[in-house]
C-alpha cells in the first residue's frame, strides 16, 4: 500500500470508530439542519476532526477541503477531500449504509482513495496507476455487457429541487431499460458498489466534490468510465456523474441524453 494511502486508511479507520460508538445511541446526539433535508450530527464534525488531526499531523503543509470545515489553504498543491459521514441520514435512522470518504487530489489530479464502510468493515482504496481494492483484494468492474442485464444505482434530487422535473423522466426511462435500479443513500459507497462490481452503473445531479472524489478513482481503478451526463470530464466540477463499466456507461448515456437541460449540459 502507498505510504501516503497507509495514512488516509488510519484516518479513516479513526473516524470509523467514532461513528461506530455513536451509532450505538443516536437518539442522544446533538442535531441541526444545514439547510432542507441536510442534516449534520455532532458525529460528523467529531469525525471530520479526527481525519484532519491525523492527515494534518503527517502532512502539515497540506490543504483541506472537508463537508464541515470546509475549505483550508486552497492553494496547497496537495488537497485532502473528506466526507467524514457520506449518508448521515441513513446514520440517523440507523438505517446501515453510510461510510467514511477520504481522497487526496495532488496538483489537480485525484492520486489516492480511501472509503470505509464500519458497518461491514469494508475498506476500499485506491492509488492512481495501481489499481482499486476491497479489504486486499483486487477489484474490476463488472463485464456486463447489455443495460437490460444490469443494476444500476442513483440518487434522488433531496435538497435542491430544481432539477427533480429533469430526473423524473430520467428515472423513468432508466427503470425501462436496466434490470433493476437502487437508492441506497450514500454516493460515495454506491460510486465504491461499481468499482467492486455489485453495481454496474451509477448516475446523479448535483453532487458536492466531497460525495464523489474517492469513489470516482475507485470506479476508474478498477476499470470503468466516470464523466458527465455527456461524457467529458466537468463531473468533479458539475457534480453530475455517470460511472459505470464502458458498456453499459455508452448505454446509460443514451438514456439521459434526451432529457439534458443546458443545465446540466457540459459547460462551453
Amino acid at each position: 500500500m502507498h505510504p501516503i494511502l497507509t495514512n488516509a486508511v488510519k484516518a479513516a479507520r479513526r473516524a470509523g470508530s467514532i461513528i461506530t460508538r455513536a451509532s450505538q445511541d443516536v437518539g442522544a446526539l446533538k442535531i441541526r439542519s444545514k439547510t432542507y433535508n441536510d442534516f449534520v450530527s455532532e458525529v460528523d464534525h467529531a469525525a471530520e476532526r479526527a481525519i484532519i488531526e491525523t492527515l494534518q499531523d503527517a502532512y502539515p503543509d497540506h490543504g483541506f477541503l472537508g463537508e464541515e470545515s470546509g475549505d483550508t489553504n486552497p492553494d496547497a498543491e496537495n488537497i485532502w477531500i473528506i466526507d467524514p459521514l457520506d449518508g448521515t441520514t441513513n446514520f440517523l435512522h440507523n438505517f446501515p449504509q453510510y461510510c467514511v470518504s477520504i481522497a487526496l487530489m495532488q496538483r489537480g489530479q485525484l492520486t489516492q482513495a480511501v472509503v470505509y464502510d464500519p458497518n461491514r468493515n469494508d475498506l476500499f482504496t485506491a492509488t492512481k496507476g495501481r489499481g482499486a481494492f476491497l479489504n486486499d483484494k483486487r477489484i474490476r468492474v463488472t463485464n456486463r455487457i447489455k443495460l437490460q442485464d444490469s443494476l444500476i444505482g442513483t440518487g434522488f434530487p433531496f435538497r435542491d429541487f430544481s432539477h427533480l422535473d429533469t430526473y423524473m423522466p430520467m428515472l423513468k426511462d432508466m427503470i425501462k431499460k436496466a434490470s433493476a435500479i437502487r437508492r441506497p443513500g450514500s454516493a460515495a459507497l454506491d460510486l465504491a458498489y461499481v468499482a467492486a462490481g455489485y453495481l454496474d452503473g451509477f448516475w446523479e445531479i448535483g453532487l458536492s466534490k466531497w460525495d464523489i472524489a474517492a469513489g470516482a478513482l475507485l470506479v476508474q481503478e478498477a476499470g470503468g468510465i466516470v464523466a458527465d451526463f455527456e461524457g467529458n470530464e466537468s463531473w468533479f466540477e458539475t457534480g453530475n456523474i455517470v460511472a459505470a463499466n464502458p458498456k453499459v456507461f455508452a448505454q446509460m448515456l443514451q438514456v439521459l441524453d434526451p432529457h439534458l437541460t443546458p443545465s446540466l449540459k457540459t459547460p462551453a
